[in-house]
């Protein structure tokens, strides 16, 4: 690779798996991939998956870094078949090395010296041209020579898989979930809408922006953390960069060097934030980061939240929208302790657009009052589930003697 690759063989970036391709015992070619790129536009846009899904499932991706064929008699297809018979093991053996499954592959072409003919001949999808910058250390660098962008699905449905909401079974986990990094630009959003919020904390003795404690907590969440302890650890592992951009306090001893806050600050200051005012925005922040596909389902569902219980309050009660294909959450509401979920659907469906869009729920929310307003006042469809609680229209339904559903085009019943 050293000597016969125009690139050299290098290091390859976080994880990586090496092959080399034998014909009758003799090497032909030379194979090595490594972890996905951070940031790829042309490929984020083909997969269509939010910022936040993107954090956590980029290790479902590998990056093709280096195919070489040696010098030698040359083969007729012999790259195409190389690549596919590389793709046919390459999720297996990742697997075994790394302990994930993959569910794409991609590769950068550069045009200046390759037609890719070799990708295309082995089904591989050219999804754009990437924009001209390599990363180096924490920095990206313009090197002027953008690079064709395709990708391979290892699964029939990876563009769904990769934008399908948690838990699914065909959608393996990462032993590790990568750290949420944000830009200056993105961080700004993020800490101007929550700028907004209400501090209740008393004036003596802060030393850490609310805002700053609430971004820090918004990135730790998205990250994989759960839990006010989850989230300090996830902070302290923060680089000085993601915690300047997050306007954690300098450390006046040491330039350069940023303190996150720590477990107790975190815990008082979620626990004393005005819940409604605090989801406001970060549905509307949430919903910035969502790309949404055209008409996206949307789900109702409502939990209760777990430790929230106490022996004067019953547990924290939510009621959230949530898209059916990326799993991004729309919208939540709390439901009151002297209330259900059934009245909380149109406060929290309101600010939605829902047009020529289908919403599901469970058999809860089979209500004629809430299937008339998303009709007349959303003009959405919707789909809900019909038990036992029902007894009347469950029977209505079994009267209508449809067999399989859907009915055949062709039957008007």
């Amino acid at each position: 690779m050293e000597a016969h690759h125009y690139l050299g063989l290098g290091a390859m970036v976080g994880r990586s798996l090496r092959y080399v391709a034998e014909v009758d015992g003799q090497w032909v070619a030379l194979l090595g991939w490594a972890s996905a790129a951070l940031k790829c536009t042309a490929r984020d846009t083909w997969i269509g998956w939010s910022r936040a899904l993107q954090w956590q499932r980029i290790g479902l991706i590998a990056n093709n870094t280096r195919f070489l064929l040696l010098p030698g008699p040359r083969v007729p297809n012999l790259a195409s078949k190389i690549l596919g018979a590389n793709l046919s093991r390459l999720s297996d053996d990742w697997q075994a090395l790394h302990g994930t499954r993959l569910l794409l592959a991609e590769t950068f072409v550069d045009p200046a010296r390759f037609a890719g003919t070799c990708y295309r001949a082995a089904n591989w999808i050219e999804v754009g041209m990437s924009r001209g910058f390599a990363k180096s250390n924490t920095q990206y660098i313009e090197h002027g020579a953008p690079k064709r962008v395709l990708v391979y699905p290892l699964h029939p449905q990876a563009p769904a898989l990769l934008c399908r909401a948690l838990p699914h079974p065909e959608l393996p986990t990462p032993k590790e979930v990568k750290p949420m990094q944000l830009t200056d630009i993105e961080a700004h959003d993020l800490l101007a809408r929550l700028a907004s919020l209400t501090d209740r904390r008393e004036r003596r003795g802060r030393r850490h922006r609310l805002c700053s404690i609430l971004a820090v907590a918004a990135c730790a969440t998205i990250s994989g953390a759960r839990g006010s302890t989850a989230i300090a650890e996830w902070a302290a592992r923060a680089d000085a960069a993601l915690l300047r951009r997050l306007r954690c306090r300098r450390d006046p001893a040491a330039r350069g060097v940023y303190i996150p806050p720590s477990e107790p600050t975190i815990r008082r200051t979620l626990t004393a934030l005005e819940v409604g005012e605090l989801e406001r925005v970060l549905a509307d922040w949430l919903q910035s980061q969502h790309q949404a596909t055209p008409n996206e389902a949307v789900a109702l569902d409502g939990k209760c939240l777990r430790a929230t219980k106490t022996t004067n309050k019953r547990a924290v009660h939510l009621l959230a929208a949530r898209s059916h294909d990326s799993g991004g959450v729309l919208n939540q509401v709390k439901i009151d302790d002297k209330s259900s979920e059934i009245p909380a659907v149109k406060m929290l469906l309101d600010p939605l657009p829902l047009e020529d869009r289908i919403v599901t729920a469970d058999a809860l929310h089979t209500q004629v009052e809430t299937a008339r307003y998303l009709v007349e006042d959303k003009k959405a469809h919707y789909v809900f589930t019909v038990k036992d609680n029902q007894p009347g229209l469950k029977q209505d339904i079994e009267a209508l003697n449809l067999g399989a559903f859907p009915p055949r085009a062709h039957d008007d019943r």
